[in-house]
Formats: C-alpha cells, structure tokens, sequence
C-alpha cells in the first residue's frame, strides 16, 4: 500500500475526527439514550413549509434560475430577509455585507484561511466550539486562552503570540449560549471584548449559531450590534458575525451567512469563487420562501419545546446529580455544560455509560485546545423527550456516583 503521509501537506496531520460526528452515529442505536448531538429535533422542521416552498419554485419560471449557477454572495432575496432580520437586534448593514455560506461551519473554515497564517495564534475560550477548532486547525494556528476577566493585558497576549512565532488574529467565541457550555457573555464582557480587540487590531469572529433560542432572561445585544454603535456604522467595524439556519429551520440544506464590512465579505466571495462557487440555489430560495412566510412563528416554536426540555433537564440534574458535581443553568440554546469530581474522565466515563447505562454524551476535554478539563462533559436536551431525559439523566447520575465511589477508594490511604 502507498505511504501516503509524506505526500500529505504538512497541515493534515492537524485534521482529526469529530468526537461528536462518531457519537452521533449512536442515535441510530434504539437502546442508547442520547444526549450526544448538538442537533435540533427533527420532528421540529417545518417540513410543509418547505414542501410548499419547494413546490411554489418547480410550478413557477423560477426553477430555471433555481437550478442554475448563481453569483457567489448568494441569493439576493434571502440577503435582503436577513439584512431586514439583524436590523431588529441592532445590526445595521446592507445586502452588500451579507455573504451566503454553506452553513456556519464554511464560514468557520473561510474565516481561519482568510486570517490565519502558520504559527499565528487565535484567541478561543476555554472551552470552545470543538467544530471551531477543527476548521481552524488545518492553518496551523497556535491557541491562547481568551479572558474577559481582566487578567490577561494586551501585551500579554502579543508576547505569547511572538514568542511561538506569529501575531494574534482574531478572537473567536459563541456569545450567546454557547457550545458547548450554553453560557452567554454578559454585555460588559462585550464591551471588554471589543477594547481588546481594539487594542490588539484584531477581528473578533461571533459565532451566533443559538442567538435566537432564547428562552429566558433578558436579551444581550450582539457583538457586533455594540461594534456598530461604538464606530458609527459596519464599515468600521472589526466583527464578523456568523450564524445559519440550521437551528431554526433544518440543518440539512446548508445554509448559512456571514455579516461583516466589505473588504471582509469581497475576501470570502473571492474563497467561494475558488471553492464551490455558490451554495446551493434553489436551497436558498426555499429557506427565503420560509423565512419570509413564517420565521418567527417557526423560532417561537421550538423555543417553546426546547425550554421545556431545558428545565427537565436542570430538574433531573438537581435530582440525580450526587454531591461535587455542578452544571451550568442556560437561559437558552441546546446545552448544558456539566463538571464532575476532581480526578474523573470525561472519556473513561462515556465507554462505562454506553457499555452499563446506555447513556451518550460528549467527553469536555475535545472542547478544549489544549486538552485540558478531562472532568468534564457535554450534555444536549434538543433531541430527548422529558422522560428520556429524566431516564438519563438519572442513569448517567448512578454512573458518576459509583465511579465517584471508587474513584475515592482507589486513593491511597495516608
């Protein structure tokens, strides 16, 4: 068989499976409760909306260009909706600064070419998206901590950047319930944010995937929102704001969009250009049939049944969860973030769960780019009915306390 490793560019050996793509593969499984995948409830899909949608384009002229080649930046229309959409959380832009991707995650991978060199680092939190990581990798970045605590100083994270070779970038975060944790930054950590990045000349990647599943508290205005404000229009600012309509609509057609100022979205056509050309057309005029019709009525949907799964799960938690175990409370999004005793494997727990408690879950270490936190894991309550989740929840509580149990009577005696 050919070697082929030292053919292989050298940024391949930084490409590594998904954890949570071969976890996903247990939802196929009858006897395992997941709580795995990050992915929205397909019985949620406004499945007739988009039959509709689709029907309308093939009875009508409009097939013909809905089949056909289009321009990069995607369909205008559906930039038109969007630019309409963001101008009600304080995003002001034109379609000029819309850019259509092939869900969020191209957005992700242009985004690390479009800025990262070899050796340069880029600002993530600890933990982050581990899709985020895996786009970025293939550039060949260095990762440093990012911190809105105030601990870290500009020049701190200069000097480490330099020291392994190359300049910062970029800083890159969810800001609103976040995977995986489901935490948001509150508005002063934006603001911080954004003087850093200032100070720093660096752009700020905002990943909104889950900005619209909220489900309660109090609503924070975008990153980019607070930019525009502060520099007096996009063109000035330094915020590239990303999202898709996998969580709300169906994940399946890949359709995604990136907001920032022009010379950012003329960079990302001329990647497109020299890639895939455009996404897919008439999958863009479908998702603008069923935005325009019925967005928010689809969004105040699945927020109704998504919170419900949320509280089932904190409930379940506070009851199955034995003591030295703490989780984060979301006020939205697909996720809860949980930390077990010091000293447990997030890993070494989930080969237990599947082979005694049929129970999945992501370990947290992969979420972190240095490896770190193996006590933690990911759990996602989009895709489990409530006595599902009561049921796991309690298996996967039985679990931690017996390997907490022995886990303390395996330490020496002193």
């Amino acid at each position: 068989m050919l070697d082929w490793e030292h053919i292989f560019a050298t940024r391949s050996s930084r490409m590594k499976a998904s954890e949570i793509r071969e976890l996903l593969k247990l939802l196929e499984q009858p006897d395992i409760i997941s709580f795995a995948g990050g992915i929205p409830d397909p019985a949620l899909f406004p499945a007739e909306e988009f039959k509709a949608a689709y029907a309308d384009i093939f009875s009508s002229t409009q097939v013909n260009s809905a089949l056909q080649y289009s321009v990069s930046e995607g369909y205008k229309p559906l930039r038109d909706w969007i630019v309409e959409d963001v101008a009600k959380i304080g995003i002001d832009c034109s379609a000029d600064n819309v850019f259509i991707t092939s869900g969020s995650q191209q957005a992700l991978d242009y985004l690390g070419k479009l800025f990262l060199s070899p050796k340069d680092t880029a600002l993530v939190t600890w933990p982050t998206y581990l899709g985020a990581l895996s786009a970025f990798n293939a550039y060949e970045p260095n990762y440093d901590q990012l911190s809105l605590n105030g601990n870290r100083t500009p020049d701190a994270y200069r000097d480490t950047a330099s020291k392994l070779g190359g300049s910062v970038k970029f800083a890159y975060l969810s800001a609103d319930f976040s995977n995986p944790t489901g935490e948001t930054i509150d508005r002063a950590g934006r603001e911080k944010l954004l003087a850093l990045a200032d100070e720093l000349d660096i752009a700020i990647l905002e990943d909104a995937a889950y900005q619209n599943l909220r489900f309660d508290g109090e609503a924070v205005p975008p990153i980019l929102s607070l930019d525009i404000a502060r520099k007096g229009g996009i063109e000035n600012t330094r915020t590239i704001y990303s999202s898709s309509f996998s969580k709300t609509l169906a994940p399946g057609l890949r359709v995604g969009f990136v907001i920032a100022a022009m010379p950012v979205i003329r960079k990302l056509v001329l990647m497109k250009q020299a890639a895939d050309l455009h996404s897919s057309t008439i999958n863009q005029i479908a998702v603008e049939h069923v935005a325009s019709r019925g967005f928010a009525e689809q969004v105040a949907k699945i927020k109704r049944v998504y919170s419900g799964r949320r509280d089932a799960m904190l409930a379940a938690l506070e009851k199955y969860m034995p003591k030295g175990t703490t989780w984060t409370k979301p006020e939205g999004g697909m996720f809860v973030w949980i930390t077990l005793p010091e000293g447990m494997d997030g890993a070494e727990l989930l080969a237990k769960s599947l082979a005694t408690e049929k129970v999945a879950f992501v370990p947290g270490k992969a979420f972190y780019a240095d490896g770190s936190n193996a006590n933690t894991l990911r759990v996602s309550f989009s895709c489990a009915n409530n006595e599902m989740i009561d049921e796991g929840i309690k298996r996967l509580g039985r679990l931690v306390a017996h390997a907490s149990v022995s886990e303390h009577e395996s330490l020496p005696i002193i």
